[in-house]
């Protein structure tokens, strides 16, 4: 897949899928725009990465709408458009529905959800002009339900919903797809899911034994999905949800 000559903003692109694909992107000739929350964090992704002349940090809260906004008007400063969004941004936590509360639910949905929306929102007119696509990052938990992680479920399942109904409004100019990854081997997951838990080596077993291909797959596997559905080889595909889940969500 040739990315040559193509300028694309990752959001969450300093660590964990959103890395992956910044790096993908920039194997495939790609210009990055490359958003983390804060200017260290980019930096630090920046300084991680060879191709640094096609490199613009372009720091931000997805979970506001004026993180959004900058993050976007300064990927399209920088390259004078934009042909690429991959909304990468995303939280994850698990808690029983009597302990989720407002506060949990609020970033679930201001940074997974809210924020997906309003970058969309704000690359619309760059991504009319230059007939670009969108690539949402939701999750196999936005294609079925999943008991602990009801608020993640819903913040995932509604990019899912959302993701089709976007696609369906700004065709034939802009094409709007998403990936639902399973277990990714990323630090977030790492740290979040096995490392905190009382008995580690369960925790990632258990992890393995959920996908019937009986393994964690790679932030560089969903970032080969993301590259497939933002290029010309996928020009007629919009509106889909591409599982990544090693089979989980064919039936777990």
């Amino acid at each position: 897949m040739d990315f040559k000559g193509k300028r694309a903003l990752v959001t969450g692109g300093s660590r964990g899928i959103g890395f992956a694909v910044v790096r993908s992107l920039l194997e495939a000739g790609a210009r990055v725009a490359v958003n983390g929350r804060t200017p260290q964090s980019v930096s630090t992704a920046i300084g991680k990465l060879d191709g640094r002349d096609r490199l613009v940090a372009a720091p931000g809260d997805i979970g506001t709408v004026q993180g959004c906004e900058r993050a976007v008007d300064t990927a399209v400063g920088a390259f004078g458009g934009l042909d690429v969004l991959v909304n990468s941004a995303g939280i994850g936590s698990g808690r029983p529905i009597e302990d989720s509360d407002e506060a949990m639910w609020d970033r679930h949905v201001d940074v997974n959800l809210k924020g997906t929306f309003f970058c969309c929102r704000a690359a619309l007119p760059a991504l009319r002009a230059s007939s670009g696509n969108i690539v949402n990052i939701a999750s196999d938990a936005g294609l079925m339900g999943v008991p602990g992680i009801v608020v993640y479920c819903a913040s995932k399942g509604g990019v899912v919903n959302m993701t089709r109904a976007m696609a369906i409004e700004v065709a034939p100019d802009v094409r709007v797809n998403c990936v639902c990854p399973g277990y990714v081997d990323t630090d977030m997951i790492r740290r979040d899911h096995i490392e905190r838990k009382d008995d580690p080596a369960a925790a990632e077993q258990r992890m393995i034994d959920y996908a019937p291909l009986k393994r964690i797959t790679t932030p560089e596997e969903i970032a080969h999905s993301v590259l497939y559905l933002a290029s010309f080889e996928a020009r007629f595909v919009t509106g889909a949800a591409l599982a990544i889940d090693g089979g989980t969500t064919a039936g777990h």
